[in-house]
C-alpha cells in the first residue's frame, strides 16, 4: 500500500488575510481509521496571537458601532458561505475526526444554522432598556477570544462567533490544533462572507502557547472556552488577572435516570445513544445510567438487546453508528478506563478491552456497558469521553435523584419515565443546565452550559449573548423617556 499524500497546512488567518504563521512548530495529525499522518499543520505561536489581537483590537473601533441591520447582513453573509461549501465541510471533518456520517451531517448543518439562528436573535433583542430614572444600554465587550475543542469544530466556532459578532464585539479564534483541515476549510467559508478585515482571526495553535496568551493579554476583554473542566480552571485563574469576563462550558458526567414506569424498549434504546453520542466524545454524553433495582436484570436484557444498533466501524459507511476516538492518546486513556472498571469490580456486560471483532487498525472503541457499578467507581464519577456507559441501581425516586446529583459536574441530565408529571418533577430536581425527558432535543434558542464544575454562564439564546455584553446606565436628572430616541 502506497503512504496517502500528506496535506501541508501552513496559514492562519489575521486581519482578513491568510498569512504564514510567525510561529515554526510543525505538528503531524493522523487518520483515526488509518493511524497513518494524513496532515502536518505549522503551529501559531506567542507572535502571531498578538498580531490577531492587534488586528481586532483596531476593527473593534469601527465594527462595535455598526448597527443591528448591518450586524445581520453579515450573518446573512456568513451562513451563506458556509452554507454553499457543506458537502466539503462534511467530507473533511469525516475524514479528519472519525465521526459517524449522520452526526457530521448534523454538526454542518448546525455550523451554518447558528448564524440564522442569531439572526432571528438579534432580530427581537432590544439593546437599549429604561429603568427607573436610567437608560440601560447593552454594550459590546471588546476583543473577546474563543478557544474551541477538537469534538464538534465547526459547531463550536461559528456559534460562538456568531454570538460575539452579534454583541458588537471582533474575535480572535482559537481552534484545536487537531482539527486543522476542519479549521481551514471553515476559515476559507468564513473569508469568503466579505467581512472588513480583522473582525475575526484564526489562529490554529496549542493551549499553552495561543490559549495562554489570549488568556494573559491586556486587550481581551472576555473568553469563552469550551473544553476540559481542567483547562478551564486554568484560563479563569489566569484571567482574574485583568478581570477578563469568562463563559466556560466545561466537563460533564451526565445522569441518564429510567424511572420505575419507563418503556424500556424504547428507553434502553435512546439510551445507549445518549451514552455513545459523537462516539462517546460529548460533554453532554448520558454515560450513568441509572435504573430501578428491581429491573436491572430487565435492563440487562435489554442492553443486550440493543447493544448492536451500535455499530461500529468506518465513519464512511453510512450503517456506522460510531467511528473511531480522535487520537491513540484518547483511544488508550478510554482503554485504560475500562480496565479500571475491571479491576475495581464492576460487571462488564458488553464490550470491554480492544478493538471490535473484525477492525485491527485504527483508534476504535467497543460499545462498553459495565452493570453493577457503585457511585464511588471512577468510571461512574469521572469524565471518560468514549462510548463506555456506567449502570448504577436505586431503591426509589429520591435516591435516584441523590445518585444523579453526587457528582462534580452539572451540565446535563435525562430522564425517562411514562408519567410525566413524575419525570418533570425528578427533571426539576437534577442539577444541571439542561435535562431533556423522554429524547435528546435540538434547542438552540435554550441556554447551555453547567453547574458546579460544568463551567461558568451560558451560551446560546439571548442567555449567550448577554454574555458578551455589558450593560451601562445612564442618568441625568431629566425624566427618563419610555421610547427610543
Amino acid at each position: 500500500m502506497s503512504s496517502p499524500t500528506i496535506k501541508q497546512i501552513n496559514q492562519i488567518y489575521i486581519n482578513g488575510q491568510f498569512v504564514t504563521p510567525h510561529g515554526s512548530e510543525v505538528m503531524d495529525l493522523i487518520n483515526p481509521v488509518t493511524e497513518q499522518v494524513v496532515t502536518q499543520v505549522r503551529l501559531a505561536d506567542e507572535v502571531d496571537t498578538q498580531r490577531a489581537i492587534a488586528a481586532a483590537k483596531a476593527a473593534y473601533v469601527s465594527y462595535s458601532q455598526t448597527s443591528k441591520a448591518q450586524r445581520i447582513q453579515y450573518l446573512q453573509q456568513l451562513h451563506d458561505a458556509v452554507l454553499a461549501r457543506a458537502d466539503e465541510l462534511e467530507a473533511v471533518m469525516l475524514a479528519e475526526y472519525g465521526g459517524a456520517g449522520w452526526m457530521v451531517k448534523g454538526t454542518v448543518a448546525r455550523a451554518s444554522g447558528a448564524f440564522l439562528q442569531t439572526i432571528k436573535l438579534l432580530q427581537e433583542y432590544d439593546f437599549v432598556r429604561y429603568v427607573g430614572q436610567a437608560k440601560v444600554v447593552m454594550e459590546p465587550m471588546g476583543v473577546v477570544g474563543l478557544i474551541t475543542p477538537w469534538n464538534a469544530n465547526y459547531g463550536f466556532i461559528t456559534n460562538k462567533m456568531a454570538t460575539a459578532l452579534a454583541a458588537g464585539s471582533t474575535v480572535v479564534i482559537k481552534p484545536s490544533e487537531l482539527s486543522a483541515a476542519q479549521t481551514q476549510i471553515i476559515t476559507e467559508c468564513l473569508h469568503d462572507a466579505g467581512l472588513p478585515p480583522g473582525v475575526f482571526n484564526i489562529v490554529t495553535g496549542r493551549g499553552d502557547v495561543v490559549g495562554a496568551e489570549i488568556t494573559r493579554h491586556p486587550d481581551i476583554a472576555k473568553i469563552s472556552f469550551t473544553g476540559s473542566t481542567l483547562v478551564g480552571k486554568t484560563i479563569a485563574r489566569g484571567a482574574v488577572d485583568t478581570m477578563k469576563r469568562v463563559t466556560l462550558e466545561l466537563g460533564g458526567k451526565s445522569p441518564n435516570v429510567i424511572l420505575q414506569d419507563a418503556d424500556l424498549e424504547k428507553a434502553i434504546p435512546l439510551a445507549l445513544t445518549i451514552g455513545t453520542i459523537n462516539n462517546g466524545q460529548a460533554c453532554l454524553a448520558g454515560t450513568r445510567l441509572l435504573v430501578p433495582q428491581s429491573r436491572l436484570e430487565e435492563v440487562k436484557a435489554q442492553i443486550k438487546r440493543s447493544i448492536g444498533q451500535l455499530t461500529v466501524g468506518d465513519p464512511a459507511k453510512s450503517d456506522v453508528f460510531i467511528g473511531p476516538l480522535v487520537t491513540a492518546k484518547q483511544y488508550q486513556r478510554v482503554q485504560n478506563y475500562i480496565r479500571q472498571g475491571i479491576a475495581e469490580g464492576a460487571e462488564l456486560l458488553c464490550g470491554g478491552e480492544g478493538r471490535p471483532e473484525g477492525l485491527e487498525s485504527g483508534y476504535f472503541v467497543k460499545p462498553t456497558v459495565f452493570v453493577n457499578v457503585t457511585p464511588e467507581m471512577t468510571i461512574a464519577r469521572e469524565e471518560i469521553f468514549g462510548p463506555v456507559i456506567s449502570v448504577l441501581t436505586y431503591k426509589d425516586v429520591e435516591e435516584a435523584i441523590a445518585m444523579a446529583n453526587d457528582t462534580v459536574y452539572g451540565l446535563h441530565g435525562y430522564v425517562s419515565g411514562q408519567d410525566l408529571e413524575k419525570a418533570r418533577y425528578v427533571a426539576s430536581k437534577i442539577v444541571a443546565g439542561r435535562v431533556f425527558i423522554n429524547g435528546m432535543y435540538d434547542v438552540p434558542d435554550a441556554p447551555f452550559g453547567g453547574f458546579k464544575q460544568s463551567g461558568i454562564g451560558r451560551e446560546l439564546g439571548t442567555y449567550g449573548l448577554e454574555a458578551y455584553l455589558e450593560p451601562k446606565s445612564i442618568v441625568d436628572d431629566q425624566p427618563v423617556k419610555t421610547s427610543h430616541p
